[in-house]
């Protein structure tokens, strides 16, 4: 954050705002400071917005601003209820609002500023398709789609041109770098010529040397193309190689397959495939489809907490002993019978184990075998594109083994050859050494001789004549050498002057046409713009009466709709209740003693006679009732007195009855004692 903040602050303090804030100064901002400052920046991004919020109401700057920062795709970070937040801290300056967006801002200023520009001509109005009917409308709008594409066309051609790097003073400043190159090489050509005039057979020298440096670029060439040849040869070997070395494979393929063979391997492979398309693969899909269905029933149902997966547990638990009990009762109560059954379905569940863990690893291997003939074949197209050769197989190998011995037999000779050398050469460094000795002996004595003539230093200078001759021989060439290639810098330069000055003419050409159709363009898309604006305006205008007009006809009619809704229901209501009047009178009056009693009139009498009879009935048992109350308490009293006494008759039975048992007891232990 601290970083975020000092970024803010030195892009404030930069042009165009020059704020001269420090970081206690912008920490220490109020709210509306902040609005404030993040209103003017949004202004020198987009100038509509370069208004003072003071003057506004705190809803329309938040709507303002957070239009902006819609056209100009920022997104705030966090979900929904972030969203909601960060509006909220928009309107009120929260600086956890404000600072990240300031920061995005000042990073992409000028990006933004150009996508601030396209959108005031890009967004596109939006118009109700009820409107649209109308073909007028239709018209504009299809115009203003129209000029929005070419707006979009002439845009991009604008942003070529000027990426495109042919910039006008470029060009100027490189054809006049070339020119004045071109004048010192006229100048130093013009120099050099004056000096070798003046050496004798000039011009032949100078054909010559044009005719020997002619001779060594076609050397060159032939070179290049002999070397060109020989990768040829060396590529077209390889490929031969590649080929006999395949063919000598699908010969050993041939000879070594037999019929009986190639059956067998093509039965296991069927019966491979038709065991994994009929048992393994359905086996497979049927797992993952329960899978599948038990993992959408766990989404499905809702989140469940801690407490519930232990429930879930002990109920696993409870389940899983409640199986394994079951289990063994079942294998308790199996017969021999049975056994041997269970005996044949083990072996047979271990095989049929067996055979899937066995197709597995097929699978396995299979796949693994792919996957190393891919990376076999990556490896070989790897060493064809770094033209390295095949790796040698069978005969090949012990043809390349051969090979290397031979060679290894004569790199010894050509060891023992290059020993015979070097002794050779010792001879000849002491030879020499002894020559070297002559040499100066004699040099010695020729010295003495041309002292006693009375020429010393003859044969010093005569050395030194022979190799002042020699060097200036070596000069001339190099003259003549330097001529050459200063005569051919020259040409080349001219050369290249020509070919930027033709590939630059039709340039330049083009550009001044560009230019003046980007003059045109830029006065037409002007009075577009002004057509644009004013139209605008217009269908603006248009729109918000139309849609106060729209408004107050939709209130309308859907006021007139309830009040025939209504009416219609009370239309309905009033409808049914003069059916049934009209139904009441007919039965009524009808002289069918059965049609009267269908009328509703008589229905009422006979349930409010039924309702007489049946308040009397209850009214008459009500009297009984009360009459019965009392004896009827009375009996219940005596039932409950009676069960008492019975119930301390039966206690009082049962003590009499223990104490009996206890006396007799002690009675029979009074009589052993006796008897002892």
């Amino acid at each position: 954050m601290s970083d975020q903040i000092q970024f803010i602050v030195e892009k404030l303090n930069q042009e165009p705002f020059r704020k001269n804030y420090n970081l206690i100064t912008f920490d220490s901002l109020e709210s509306m400071q902040l609005l404030q400052l993040l209103n003017d920046v949004l202004g020198e991004i987009d100038p509509k917005h370069a208004v003072d919020i003071r003057e506004e109401l705190p809803e329309q700057t938040a709507k303002r601003m957070l239009g902006l920062l819609g056209i100009l795709k920022y997104k705030p970070p966090g979900s929904i209820s972030d969203l909601s937040a960060f509006r909220q801290g928009l309107v009120t300056g929260s600086k956890p609002v404000i600072h990240p967006v300031l920061h995005w801002l000042l990073q992409r200023t000028n990006e933004l500023k150009k996508r601030a520009y396209l959108a005031r001509f890009l967004v596109k109005l939006e118009v109700p398709a009820e409107f649209l009917q109308d073909d007028t409308v239709a018209d504009i709008n299809k115009q203003y789609e129209e000029l929005m594409e070419a707006f979009k066309n002439l845009h991009k051609e604008c942003e070529q041109l000027k990426t495109s790097g042919l910039s006008a003073a470029e060009i100027r400043r490189d054809i006049s770098a070339m020119e004045e190159e071109k004048d010192q090489l006229i100048k130093r050509v013009e120099r050099l010529k004056k000096r070798v005039e003046t050496v004798q057979n000039h011009q032949r020298m100078l054909e010559i040397a044009r005719q020997l440096r002619l001779e060594k670029e076609r050397e060159e060439s032939l070179a290049q193309q002999k070397q060109e040849q020989k990768n040829q040869l060396f590529h077209a070997e390889q490929r031969l190689q590649r080929a006999q070395l395949q063919l000598k494979e699908m010969h050993h393929a041939v000879v070594d397959s037999k019929p009986e063979s190639l059956m067998k391997k093509l039965e296991e492979e069927i019966n491979f495939n038709s065991y994994l398309v009929t048992e393994k693969i359905p086996r497979e899909l049927e797992s993952k489809k329960n899978s599948t269905y038990f993992l959408q029933k766990v989404v499905a149902e809702p989140a469940m907490s801690q407490s519930d997966l232990n429930v879930l547990e002990i109920k696993i638990n409870e389940v899983n002993a409640q199986m394994n009990q079951l289990i063994e009762k079942r294998m308790m109560k199996y017969e021999p019978i049975d056994s041997k059954f269970s005996m044949y379905r083990q072996q047979a569940s271990i095989i049929s184990r067996k055979k899937e863990a066995k197709a597995e690893e097929l699978q396995a291997a299979k796949e693994e075998m792919s996957s190393t003939e891919r990376q076999m074949l990556q490896k070989t197209n790897q060493a064809h594109e770094l033209e390295g050769s095949e790796v040698l197989k069978g005969d090949e190998f012990k043809h390349y083994v051969n090979k290397l011995r031979s060679k290894n037999t004569f790199y010894k000779k050509k060891r023992l050859e290059i020993a015979e050398i070097t002794a050779e050469y010792g001879v000849l460094q002491r030879t020499e050494e002894l020559l070297k000795q002559r040499h100066e002996a004699i040099q010695q004595q020729l010295q003495a001789i041309e002292d006693k003539k009375g020429i010393s230093g003859y044969s010093y200078t005569q050395e030194e004549l022979e190799r002042v001759s020699a060097v200036k021989s070596e000069m001339d060439e190099m003259k003549g050498r330097t001529l050459d290639n200063m005569s051919e810098m020259v040409k080349k330069l001219n050369t290249m002057v020509a070919e930027k000055k033709a590939s630059l003419a039709p340039v330049i050409k083009e550009l001044r046409q560009l230019r003046q159709k980007c003059q045109e363009l830029t006065q037409e898309c002007d009075e577009k713009k002004i057509q644009y604006d004013s139209c605008a305006a217009g269908l603006e205008s248009n729109r918000s009466t139309l849609e106060q007009e729209v408004k107050g006809l939709l209130e309308e009619c859907v006021q007139e709709e309830s009040n025939y809704r209504y009416i219609n229901c009370m239309k309905r209501n009033l409808e049914i209740q003069l059916q049934r009047a009209k139904e009441e009178v007919k039965a009524y009056v009808s002289p069918d003693p059965q049609e009267r009693r269908k009328a509703i009139r008589e229905q009422y009498t006979r349930m409010i006679l039924d309702q007489e009879n049946l308040g009397k009935k209850l009214r008459e048992k009500q009297k009984v009732v009360r009459e019965s109350h009392g004896p009827n308490m009375k009996q219940i009293k005596m039932w409950q007195d009676f069960e008492r006494l019975m119930e301390c008759k039966r206690e009082c039975f049962l003590k009499q009855q223990n104490q009996t048992a206890i006396g007799q007891v002690i009675q029979e232990g009074g009589k052993d004692r006796l008897v002892l």
